[in-house]
């Protein structure tokens, strides 16, 4: 099968990858870019584990097709951070405790930044309802709700 070239851009580096056209985007960010925050989990978008943002908005990148992100800019749970420097939303969990395996929490943390940049001051059904497309198979979300709760504050926002 003929290989296409792709341009991209991850977590603030320009990438080139050649994929076949069957390539998924996580198995190129993976696999050829090295970028392992996304994981890969059930492959039908269930699950969240592969949770990037594709120009702004979040997707699962196991249902996307890698030549779909063609110019696109990906942003990983690994290009939250500053550096060193955790994100504040990342700080959150890790203070609360909000991960335990780890396998969700790329998803989960993309899944807290996108809510509380649309909704400072979620209430903790608005958390759960925006958590939805990530599942969780350690916590039971306590945490989880706990650390997007704290991260909201932290920001001024929740109490």
């Amino acid at each position: 099968m003929a290989e296409h070239e792709v341009e991209l851009t991850v977590d603030g580096e320009a990438a080139s990858v050649a994929v076949e056209p069957r390539t998924l985007l996580v198995h190129a960010i993976r696999d050829q870019l090295g970028v392992t925050a996304p994981k890969i989990g059930c492959e039908t978008g269930k699950c969240g584990a592969c949770t990037v943002t594709l120009d702004g908005t979040l997707v699962k990148s196991c249902m996307l097709l890698a030549v779909q992100a063609e110019g696109g800019t990906v942003r990983t749970a690994a290009g939250m951070a500053d550096g060193d420097e955790l994100h504040p939303i990342q700080q959150a969990f890790r203070a609360t405790h909000g991960l335990q395996c780890g396998y969700c929490t790329p998803g989960m943390l993309l899944a807290a930044e996108r809510l509380l940049a649309d909704q400072p001051n979620p209430s903790r059904a608005e958390i759960r309802s925006a958590l939805k497309g990530n599942i969780c198979r350690c916590t039971g979300y306590q945490h989880i709700v706990d650390a997007i709760e704290r991260a909201a504050a932290d920001a001024g926002g929740a109490p």
